[in-house]
Parts: structure tokens; sequence; C-alpha cells
């Protein structure tokens, strides 16, 4: 059954605004994962903005918005063997999290020079 949806969409310019200010965004709000893969491409602003909007997506999809014991950087893009973007919850997050019994994510990101958008899905 569906839990919930979300979906978000932002400004590439403003993330790299803000991860080029230096004062610890990109990892308050990345996982070291997140930002080795995001670093290795062309285009890392694009990469980290999907990454951000899927974040924002699955807040709303939750329902609940931003809750205490979860952390931005504990909400994880990883990508399975064909390249596909899972989510992953991990560390407190997860834990906060468990009472919700969430049993699949579903995401879809999408980026282009100026905009990045992702779509989440939670199943229950």
């Amino acid at each position: 059954m569906i839990l919930g949806t979300g979906i978000d969409i932002v400004e590439v310019q403003r993330i790299a605004e803000k991860i080029a200010k230096g004062q610890g965004f990109r990892e308050l709000v990345f996982s070291p994962g997140e930002i080795a893969y995001c670093e290795k491409k062309a285009h890392p602003d694009q990469h980290f903005a999907a990454r951000f909007a899927a974040k924002e997506a699955f807040l709303k999809a939750l329902g609940s918005g931003w809750l205490n014991g979860t952390a931005f950087h504990e909400i994880e893009i990883v990508h399975d063997a064909k390249g596909q973007p899972n989510l992953r919850l991990i560390g407190q997050t997860a834990e906060t999290l468990a009472p919700y019994g969430i049993k699949r994510i579903h995401v879809s990101l999408s980026h282009q020079a100026s905009m990045a958008t992702a779509i989440v899905i939670l199943e229950n």
C-alpha cells in the first residue's frame, strides 16, 4: 500500500552556491558516498541538486516533514548494479523512522543544467 508520495524541484545554481560557500553545507546534507559519487561526475552540482530534491521529496512523502532524530546526510541516494537510484535510510534517521513501517522506497531523479527534480513513493 502507498504510504505517501513527494516531489521536489530545485535550482542547480542554488545548491552550487551553498556548496561553494564551504561552510559545511555539503557534509551536513550529503553522505560521504553521495559526495564521492557526485564529485566524480562532469557536472557535480546537477547531481548534488537532484539528491537534495530527493531528500526533500522523501520528507514530503513521509507527510511529517522534518523530524527530530533525522538528518539529511542519513537520507542517502545509492545506485544498484544497473545504475538505478535507490533511497536508503541510515543511522539515527533509520531508527527514528522505523515506526512508520516503510517497506519500499521508490525514487526517480532528473536534472539538467539549471534544474533538478525528484519524486519519491513510499510503500508500507
